[in-house]
């Protein structure tokens, strides 16, 4: 246990590190984002969010699992689950007699928050999943460890920079949508903890993880983020969308297929 404890240690750095350095890069361009820009800069994320579901979580949790019919099986039932959440959201809301914005011109747009918590839940999902991945990379080889680290560490910051979009588009203050995401972030410690000291348990159910994260991923944008974006039909604005769902699709291709081809 004594000799194993470097390795320990080792995995809870790079957790830390990870998670604070990939939500400053993130903070950094959302805190400098002026607030009428939020709307259309929700597309990168709406690209950032499919690219990461699409190019990234699916393939390596198809590639995981022995049983396709079942990954699929939940990938639907995540969705399912995100629909019900956010119908509890809505009723919440209207409940409390809380009233949705409902000027498409406006820039202070947003939903009170459903589509936030909801992205909130599911990248717990995944960064408890990334924290699983690193200590099994550690566990096997420390520089295969530090690769592995660098690569998530390289993944996260674009899809944490679309969630802190989302955020600010549902309705979060800069620092309260800060507070969720670092939040959000330590669940890849916790990830690492539990994979640590009972890898072959939380290995099996990698796969169905990763299937919740990446449902969210696709509710989020789907349901929510694009049909905000259609309320928005000049073209200017309309190209502006475009250009950027296929930036955000783009940074997630080029750090997968390009960078870390191997990861």
């Amino acid at each position: 246990m004594i000799a194993a404890m470097p390795v320990l240690v080792w995995i809870l750095v790079a957790c830390f590190l990870g998670t604070l350095l990939s939500l400053a890069l993130a903070a950094v361009v959302a805190f400098r984002v002026q607030s009428r820009w939020i709307p259309t800069l929700v597309s990168f994320a709406v690209g950032a969010l499919l690219g990461a579901a699409f190019l990234d979580l699916l393939p390596d949790l198809f590639e995981r699992t022995r049983n396709p019919g079942r990954t699929a099986a939940f990938i639907l039932f995540g969705i399912l689950v995100f629909f019900v959440m956010e119908k509890l959201l809505l009723w919440r809301h209207h409940h409390h007699g809380e009233e949705m914005e409902a000027e498409p011109d406006s820039p202070h747009l947003h939903d009170h928050g459903r589509s936030g918590w909801m992205i909130i839940f599911g990248d717990s999902f995944h960064n408890f999943t990334d924290g699983v991945i690193i200590a099994g990379a550690f566990l096997a080889n420390v520089k295969l460890g530090v690769v592995t680290s660098i690569a998530i560490i390289a993944h996260e910051i674009p899809q944490e920079i679309g969630d802190f979009l989302v955020l600010l588009n549902s309705g979060f203050s800069k620092r309260r949508a800060m507070f969720w995401n670092v939040v959000s972030g330590m669940a890849a410690v916790v990830g690492a903890l539990v994979a640590y000291f009972a890898l072959s348990a939380v290995g099996a159910w990698i796969p169905e993880i990763l299937a919740f994260a990446a449902a969210s991923m696709i509710y989020v944008a789907v349901a929510d983020l694009i049909p905000g974006l259609h309320k928005r039909t000049a073209f200017g604005e309309s190209l502006l969308q475009v250009i950027f769902i296929a930036a955000g699709v783009g940074t997630i291709w080029l750090i997968h297929a390009v960078l870390f081809p191997e990861i």
